[in-house]
């Protein structure tokens, strides 16, 4: 009797040994809550990833990458309080740092950035920005007293817009403000680089700080003449630290103006289509400005408190800390046709 039972119990276990492995895998597939079943032939679906609502993306930059100036001008905001340079590699790693953060504008700034190895300095960043990195627009302000034509002929393929800073076509209001060097003439030096933008096909832009010296004053004629893409006019801005204050280098509190003064001169040149114009409200948080560390600047509680350099913590991290208001950024016109490619230039 107990040797007939015997032998189907041998086989079953035969059995059991030979599928041990199918069972095993029928086992585990069970408890992870799956069925040993043929896969489906359709991908899943996968859900779309949700961009943080609080990331910032640089879409454009200020990189304020000297404070050293040749000028002294009185309201000036952005003072030399270092004579720090980041070295050339720096600088592009950097660079290429915002580029894969989003940034699609750069403008170069300072200080004055021609000062630096006689404009090859900035020279050099505008080509890798525009050569290397394929960013959409490259530009520069600048007092334009150390530009010559020997740099736009290196230089100013890469160069999308150029913006010289020019308060005055008046040259003692200029020289009241500081915004002048020995016998130079600023204003003639002005015509001079818009012919040279003219020439090497470089977008020609003007900045103006109105301040107490040239709040009166009408400049339609001139800016007709001369015919910039933009016209971007600023309101003098107080900066603690900067240009008022035990600690600034300036102290700009005679060439501050009021808001109706302002708009004053504002309704005097309402017809100019090329008109940008930027009270402190509109200006303070609406720029996402590094300074010669790369360290982005908060300007809200109007002074410039730095954040980390992005060199150290990245992009994301540095500019949580910039204090940028992107809906002023864009309300002010901060995104408009900047490549000279899409631009119509009209001489």
């Amino acid at each position: 009797m107990l040797s007939l039972c015997f032998l189907p119990v041998m086989q079953i276990f035969a059995f059991i040994w030979k599928n041990m492995s199918s069972l095993l895998h029928g086992i585990k597939m069970l408890s992870s809550g799956c069925w040993p079943f043929a896969a489906p032939t359709t991908t899943p679906v996968q859900k779309p990833q949700v961009q943080d609502p609080e990331r910032i993306i640089p879409t454009s930059v200020n990189y304020h990458f000297t404070r050293q100036c040749n000028y002294k001008c009185g309201f000036c905001f952005h003072t030399a309080k270092t004579s720090f340079v980041l070295p050339m590699e720096e600088a592009k790693k950097g660079l290429v740092m915002l580029k894969v953060a989003g940034m699609e504008k750069i403008n170069f700034s300072g200080g004055e950035p021609f000062l630096q190895d006689r404009g090859n300095f900035v020279g050099k960043l505008v080509e890798y920005c525009k050569k290397e990195l394929k960013l959409p627009s490259v530009s520069i302000v600048s007092n334009g007293s150390l530009i010559t034509e020997k740099w736009f002929q290196l230089y100013g393929e890469h160069l999308d817009i150029l913006a010289v800073s020019c308060d005055s076509f008046i040259e003692e209001v200029n020289k009241l403000i500081g915004r002048g060097q020995g016998k130079k003439n600023h204003v003639e030096k002005l015509m001079k680089i818009r012919k040279w933008c003219h020439d090497y096909n470089v977008a020609f832009k003007i900045n103006s700080v109105i301040n107490r010296y040239n709040v009166d004053e009408d400049m339609t004629k001139e800016i007709e003449m001369i015919n910039p893409i933009r016209w971007k006019v600023f309101q003098c801005l107080i900066i603690d630290g900067e240009n008022c204050g035990d600690d600034a280098l300036r102290h700009a509190e005679t060439f501050v103006i009021s808001d109706e003064e302002f708009r004053g001169f504002l309704d005097r040149h309402k017809h100019m289509k090329c008109l940008v114009p930027e009270s402190n409200q509109q200006m303070r948080d609406s720029y996402l400005i590094l300074d010669e560390y790369m360290r982005f600047l908060d300007c809200r509680n109007g002074r410039k408190e730095p954040s980390r350099s992005i060199l150290d913590v990245g992009v994301e991290d540095a500019i949580k800390f910039s204090g940028f208001d992107e809906k002023m950024f864009l309300k002010r016109g901060g995104k408009y046709v900047w490549s000279k490619a899409d631009l119509k230039l009209d001489w």
